[in-house]
């Protein structure tokens, strides 16, 4: 679908490049910009995707204690089980 803007931007280029009027020219170079960037960013979300930071994806407070918890009691048993050589 993204593709359509690139033949949008292209026909807009077209008609500036043939039009005798001013006006009609610089309104189908400004058609010709926006659909341009439509395309850019249509080709960046078929690629990529649509980035955006998701609030499912930040740690609350809380679940980053019980991490830290559960972390230090996994570190804590072996700091136990290892004794000093002297």
């Amino acid at each position: 679908m993204y593709w359509l803007f690139l033949l949008f931007a292209l026909a807009c280029f077209g008609m500036a490049l043939k039009t005798p009027h001013m006006g009609l020219m610089a309104l189908s170079l400004l058609g010709t910009l926006v659909f341009l960037l439509a395309w850019v960013r249509g080709l960046y979300v078929a690629r990529f995707g649509d980035v955006q930071p998701t609030r499912a994806a930040i740690t609350d407070p809380n679940e980053l204690r019980r991490l830290r918890e559960l972390a230090l009691q996994t570190r804590t048993p072996t700091a136990q089980g290892e004794s000093d050589p002297s």
